[in-house]
Order: C-alpha cells, then sequence, then structure tokens
C-alpha cells in the first residue's frame, strides 16, 4: 500500500539529509513514521513545507520518499502554486492513502483540492490536530481586551497585535472548513474532535486513533525522590491561547506559602536584555507577560530553559519538576500532557477541549475551568502538600497513558484504518 503523508514540518531523518536543523516538536510525527515504515508492504511517502527553499526539493532517505514545496504567501492565504505542485506530487507517488496531518494551514486545503483534481478525494483522511476555526474562539484566554487591543512597536508595523492575531485564525480556520467539507474520513482521538468534525461535515466517516508518542517518553519514569520540590514545568507560554498569563496570576497565591516555588518553561525571557532590532520584534502579548512578572516580582521565580530543546533535554524538564501544568485556554489532546502522564509526573489542566478523555479529574490528576486562576494556585498546592496523593496520581495517570499511547495497539489501528479505507474507495 502506497502512503502519502503532508505534514507541517519536515522529519528529523530528512532534516539530516538537507543538512537542515531538525525541530523538536510533533515528536509524535517521527514515532508514528518509524513505525510505519517497518511494515513491510507500506510504500511511505511525506511531503511538507520548507523555509529555506524558493523552489521544491525531492529526494529519499532510510526508506522514505520526501517532496518539499515552499511556503508562498501569508501563513494564512491560500497559494494556487502550492496545489499545482502537489496535483504533481500526487502523480509521481500515486498514492492509495493520503493522510493529511492538521487543518491549521492553507497547504491542506491545497493537497485536498489536488486530490479532487486527481479525482482521490475519498482516498483522503485528515488527521485532527487542533482546529483554527474554533481555537478563534479561545484566542483571547482571558486577557482584559486592554491588552487584546494594544501594540507594540512590532505590531504597529505588522498591523499583527493579539487582536489581527485572532482574525488570522479565523481566515485560516474558513480555508479549514472548507477542506474538512470536501473530505470522506477525518481521524480523531476526543469527544472535542469527533464533536468539531460532525459540526462540519456531519457525513464524514470518524476514525479513532491514538498518538505514538516520543521513545524517551516511555522509558523514564518521574520520581518524587529525585524532582526539584516546589517546581512547575509548562511546556509552552509564547502566545495567548497558551495560557501562561493566568498561571502569572497564580504565582502570588502560591508565594504565600512556597517562597522557594520555581516555574520552568522552553522558549527564550523575555526580559532578557537584547539589541534594540531584538525588541522590535516583540509583539505586546511578550510584553504583557513582562509586565506580569515585573508587577508580581516573579522574575526569580521563573526559568525560560531555551528554544528548541532536543527530546531528552525536555523530558529531563518534565522529571525535574514537581508538577505538570497544561494551563491552555483550549486544546485537543495536547502531547504535553501525554507525554507527563506517561512519565507518572502529577499534572493539572485546564478543562477544555478533549483534556478530559486524557486524564480523569480527581483520580489521575486534577482539571480546572481554564479562566480560574487561583484553582490553578489550589490544585498545585494540594499536590506540593501531599506526597500520597502525588504518587497515586503518578500512578494512575501513567497507567492511563501506557494504554492511550501503546505503540503497538495504535500502529495497528494506523494501518487497519487505511486498509478500511483503500478498500472502500
Amino acid at each position: 500500500m502506497k502512503i502519502l503523508w503532508l505534514c507541517n514540518i519536515m522529519l528529523p531523518k530528512i532534516a539530516k539529509n538537507l543538512s537542515l536543523p531538525p525541530r523538536s516538536i510533533n515528536g509524535w510525527l517521527t514515532a508514528m513514521s518509524e513505525e510505519l515504515i517497518k511494515q513491510e508492504n507500506i510504500d511511505f511517502s511525506v511531503s511538507f513545507p520548507i523555509l529555506t527553499q524558493a523552489v521544491p526539493v525531492e529526494g529519499s532517505v532510510a526508506g522514505i520518499t520526501y517532496y518539499a514545496f515552499p511556503l508562498s504567501g501569508k501563513n494564512y492565504t491560500f497559494c494556487q502554486a502550492t496545489e499545482d505542485y502537489l496535483f504533481s506530487v500526487l502523480k509521481k507517488a500515486n498514492p492509495d492513502i493520503i493522510h493529511i496531518f492538521g487543518t491549521e494551514f492553507p497547504h491542506c486545503l491545497a493537497m485536498v483540492r489536488a486530490c479532487e483534481r486527481a479525482n482521490l478525494l475519498n482516498h483522503i483522511v485528515i488527521d485532527i490536530q487542533g482546529l483554527t476555526s474554533i481555537y478563534a474562539y479561545h484566542y483571547f484566554a482571558a486577557l482584559p481586551e486592554k491588552v487584546v487591543h494594544s501594540y507594540s512597536l512590532r505590531d504597529i508595523i505588522k498591523k499583527d497585535n493579539i487582536f489581527h492575531a485572532c482574525e488570522k485564525y479565523r481566515k485560516r480556520g474558513a480555508l479549514e472548513i472548507e477542506a474538512l467539507k470536501k473530505v470522506s474520513h477525518v481521524f480523531g482521538r476526543t469527544d472535542w474532535d469527533k464533536a468539531c468534525a460532525e459540526a462540519i461535515n456531519p457525513d464524514a466517516v470518524y476514525h479513532s486513533c491514538n498518538r505514538i508518542l516520543r521513545r524517551t517518553f516511555y522509558e523514564n519514569r518521574w520520581s518524587l525522590e529525585s524532582c526539584e520540590r516546589h517546581s512547575i514545568f509548562v511546556s509552552q507560554w509564547d502566545y495567548p491561547i497558551k495560557g501562561f498569563h493566568l498561571l502569572l496570576e497564580a504565582l502570588p497565591i502560591l508565594l504565600r506559602c512556597y517562597p522557594d516555588l520555581k516555574v520552568y518553561t522552553t522558549g527564550k525571557s523575555p526580559l532578557d536584555k537584547m539589541e534594540f532590532k531584538n525588541r522590535l520584534k516583540q509583539n505586546y502579548y511578550l510584553i504583557y507577560i513582562k509586565k506580569l512578572i515585573q508587577k508580581y516580582h516573579l522574575k526569580e521565580h521563573i526559568v525560560f530553559l531555551g528554544r528548541e530543546l532536543d527530546e531528552q533535554a525536555m523530558c529531563r524538564a518534565f522529571l525535574h519538576a514537581h508538577v505538570f501544568l497544561s494551563p491552555s485556554s483550549i486544546e485537543n489532546s495536547p502531547n504535553s500532557l501525554g507525554e507527563a502522564m506517561l512519565l507518572g509526573l502529577p499534572c493539572i489542566s485546564s478543562d477544555v477541549g478533549g483534556v478530559k478523555n486524557m486524564l480523569e479529574h480527581g483520580a489521575e490528576g486534577f482539571l480546572y475551568p481554564y479562566e480560574e486562576y487561583y484553582m490553578i494556585a489550589h490544585y498545585i498546592s494540594r499536590i506540593f502538600d501531599n506526597d500520597t496523593l502525588a504518587l497515586q496520581f503518578s500512578a494512575a495517570a501513567r497507567k492511563h497513558a501506557q494504554r492511550t499511547h501503546d505503540p503497538q495497539q495504535n500502529l495497528k489501528a494506523l494501518i487497519q484504518t487505511y486498509e478500511e479505507i483503500y478498500h472502500h474507495t
């Protein structure tokens, strides 16, 4: 069976083949692809956007044939040249199944339209990651209205503050909806993505398949003895949906009882001294985060670990923490939460999107309404103060995640769905 993937990023083996630095995001794609290419009856190819080239780049490495295309125009506008190139890819790859990962960017619709031209619409399965058409409703994430409409100098130049970033989500969402309405099959994992898929296209067949996560997270286990007491790990923070500003509102409450508290997160600190040209690149959300840190005197309590942590460094960051927190205003099935659960790190998450399908409140961790920042402080305190509870959550969450992210079961479900689609086309 010939399988063609369309992804938002290139796989690490391809990046290495092209002498480009691998991206550390979407590690589950690497894990799933490595399992898939081991199958004797699978002919695997992948297409993806590439930022460093003005023309398509094609080749093969380690059993993967790849077709990279340049990004043209802004990332929320449709590009006819991308559709035309993907149409040519379909002729070269001659796939039985086209698996599109994510609807967030216009190349999803470009592939769907290319398949329509090639009479391959029934061969497509769209894998729902997040949905920009839905995320747009949650983008402001309980931010003050003044912050939503404020501008940094960078925002003025680019005409792109928080409000306009939300509008871009809406524009990309319109392309997303068009793509989903055209296809007959979708992949999902949660009640949330199933409900959204049914609302957009009730005629599409919904297939359930969970993620295979990064190998390192299956091989390690969190320990109360080796973690840093009174520390919190948050995997992302630098745009409103991730809810970092709400955590910052909760920290003054926590600091009353835990003056040694530390928050660890990825990315570059907005407090770092930087050249004027780099300050010009800061959007207003980063400036707002900086203001909150200064307002509540949090500088000594937040550690930014840098950009593009590799798999091993990310795993160490999880293992180092006392608690994992996902404070997002919307998520489908956050892989960071899945990885934390696999390790057995006690977890707290906002009760949004499909999270309740991953974590049972009170038995495996804590869930709370995302805007209620004071509940963040309350639940973190309960774990900090109760080692028995922390260990109970650790064991129960790990057991759940081992079922949810079982590599062999998820690979079996993936291939079975491919076969079902293939035999019904």
